[in-house]
């Protein structure tokens, strides 16, 4: 079982120790942008790196929520719980949220 929180503190660790950004939010937010469009671009070349490229967004988005004070684990869960009382309806080819 991986520990969440643990991940977070210790990729903050790690961009504290390389000297890397931990105040600049919207920075932290475009390298996740980058790190998305560079495993969109791996996904569509079939280059065989998808989960290297998944793995440094989820690096960057735990430490992100590090920076920023969220215990992503928490928030996870919670929206799970969120999401699974959610009921839809398929219209038109899209789902649809009925009991928001």
């Amino acid at each position: 079982m991986v520990d969440i929180k643990s991940l977070q503190e210790k990729i903050y660790r790690n961009k504290i120790e390389k000297n890397f950004n931990v105040t600049d939010i919207y920075k932290e937010f475009c390298y996740l942008h980058i790190e998305i469009a560079e495993a969109i671009d791996a996904y569509y070349k079939q280059n065989g790196n998808v989960g290297e490229e998944l793995a440094d967004i989820a690096i960057y988005l735990l430490g992100l929520a590090e920076i920023i004070g969220i215990n992503l684990e928490d928030e996870i869960l919670r929206k799970i719980d969120i999401n699974e009382k959610r009921q839809y309806i398929h219209k038109d080819g899209i789902n649809i949220c009925i009991n928001e």
